[in-house]
């Protein structure tokens, strides 16, 4: 690369001055844009204007630089007679290495800037710069992260240039940049021209937008996990282009030994959940189920009723704390064995007592999401499949319970609506056939994943034992039979929430009636498969 021409135009600095002088130490010329060119030239290196190169200056305000046949013939010319000859005719030096970082159109869009200032972060000319690069790299060397720069700048040093299979790779990462900067934007632009959602479960109720037909995902992996559901499985994070505060992904993870797949699935269920529930309210969850969730005077109460909602199941699980962890409730929580916990935060003597456990792993999220409602835009749920993917929109918790019915001869007491609000909150997170058995906002038995619904029934019947006297049950969906009305009764249920209908719904009801209990059809489903 001796005597050849390097071009660096970029937003985020880091590195560019080392970069550069280990460039001028290879015996190439650098071509630079304004505020990276001041840089440069702030630390003694010689920089050729760009405006030099295109006979232009830079036109609106920057928004046009580097747009110009001087800059993008010199990038695309192969390295054959043809090609070099035409350069020379039209008095063009070809650009054997490129340095750009894109303006930082994500980090606008993260800090909640107006679509105006959204608008000023979307690079045009940077875009083209690594494409036409990129696709040149069999004789131009292309970089899109600060991060590559040692690399480069190793290579140089010990051999002169940028070897092919560097070339290649660094080609590969500016592709992927640029269509995640594009997806990124794309995704804006879609949240834009898309209304929140009603709250309403009919889509042909809804006038809103259909989902869109090209689904563009961008991700940047945050790191690489030990393994994914099973040792033999390669795992790893990947984080959203544009940071989604309070969420697990970009919580502050405060101690404890590297998170694994599977800690980080139950971290994210448990968090939704105590999202959905009022404060304080702790969950724990055991393989994306909560095994316990309650709420209490403190968070240390939380966690102790949830917890002994199902002691045995608690043992190795994952907390979810939706107030932030105070001592108490450090101390409370460390006396059983936990794979992680996540809160809003954790006060300072709270975290120096958790972190006593080396491999407990701590997360503070921030505080929640703003809650879940009719308000509420729907986000898009995305699950791979063979061959393609399943989007939908996220189930949003209703608040608005204007719709629900009591249907039966009986009325539900203030406790028992107050319980079966609690339960129905729970049973949304848990994966269907879904039955939650609550007493006083306390998770007594739950029944997940079964095949049939009145064997989850049952097995909520099992987990809760003699506290199911009195308590009321959550389905996720109707009842297709009276037998799980039966099978709740005789547990001692007295109230029922589900969403009724069933074509069966007359005789469920009618099942209730005679066995004394109250029911409340909500008129929304809520499965978790």
């Amino acid at each position: 690369m001796k005597g050849g021409r390097a071009l660096l135009s970029v937003s985020d600095k880091t590195g560019i001055v080392e970069l550069a002088q280990a460039l001028r130490d290879a015996g190439m010329e650098i071509v630079s844009t304004g505020g990276t060119a001041a840089r440069l030239r702030e630390a003694g290196l010689d920089v050729r204007p760009l405006e030099q190169v295109t006979g232009f200056p830079e036109l609106l305000g920057g928004r046009v630089k580097t747009l110009h046949p001087a800059i993008h013939a010199g990038l695309l010319a192969r390295g054959d007679l043809a090609d070099l000859a035409e350069l020379a005719r039209h008095a063009i030096r070809p650009i054997d290495l490129v340095a750009v970082t894109l303006y930082p159109f994500e980090r606008a869009v993260a800090a909640g800037a107006a679509m105006p200032a959204v608008l000023d972060e979307i690079d045009i000319g940077g875009v083209t710069l690594l494409r036409a690069a990129a696709k040149n790299w069999p004789r131009v060397t292309v970089l899109c992260d600060p991060g590559q720069y040692a690399e480069v700048r190793a290579a140089l040093r010990e051999r002169g240039e940028v070897p092919e299979d560097m070339r290649l790779r660094l080609a590969a990462a500016a592709f992927a940049r640029v269509a995640a900067y594009d997806a990124a934007i794309a995704a804006y632009f879609q949240r834009a021209v898309t209304p929140p959602a009603a709250a309403v479960t009919a889509p042909e109720a809804v006038g809103r937008p259909p989902l869109p037909d090209l689904l563009q995902l961008a991700y940047r992996k945050k790191l690489d996990l030990r393994y994914g559901e099973n040792p033999h499985q390669r795992a790893a994070l990947y984080a959203t282009a544009i940071p989604i505060p309070g969420t697990v992904v970009h919580a502050d993870v405060l101690g404890g030994r590297a998170l694994s797949y599977n800690n980080i699935a139950d971290l994210d269920a448990g968090w939704g959940l105590v999202q959905d529930l009022p404060r304080p309210a702790v969950a724990v969850i055991k393989h994306l189920n909560p095994c316990g969730a309650a709420t209490g005077a403190s968070v240390a109460e939380a966690f102790v009723r949830a917890r002994d909602g199902d002691p045995v199941a608690a043992f190795g699980g994952v907390v979810a704390s939706n107030a932030p962890v105070d001592l108490p409730a450090a101390q409370a929580m460390g006396g059983l064995f936990l794979e992680a916990i996540i809160a809003p935060s954790f006060t300072p003597e709270a975290a120096a007592h958790l972190q006593g456990k080396k491999n407990l792993r701590l997360l503070a999220a921030g505080e929640p999401a703003p809650a879940a409602g009719p308000e509420a835009p729907r986000g898009l749920d995305v699950r791979s499949v063979r061959g393609g993917l399943l989007a939908q929109e996220s189930d949003v918790l209703g608040r608005d319970t204007s719709g629900w019915r009591v249907v039966t001869e009986r009325i539900p007491s203030s406790a028992e609506w107050d319980d079966m609000r609690f339960a129905w909150a729970v049973c949304a997170h848990v994966k269907s056939n879904a039955i939650v058995f609550a007493a006083q906002r306390q998770v007594v038995g739950v029944g997940a994943g079964q095949m049939s619904r009145v064997d989850s029934v049952r097995l909520a019947a099992i987990k809760a034992g003699d506290r199911a006297k009195g308590a009321v049950a959550a389905s996720d969906a109707f009842f297709p039979f009276a037998d799980g009305i039966e099978a709740a009764a005789a547990a001692g249920v007295v109230a029922v929430i589900q969403p009724g209908g069933s074509i069966r719904d007359a005789e469920v009801i009618a099942a209730a009636n005679r066995l004394g209990l109250a029911m409340v059809v909500t008129g929304e489903r809520h499965f978790r498969h």
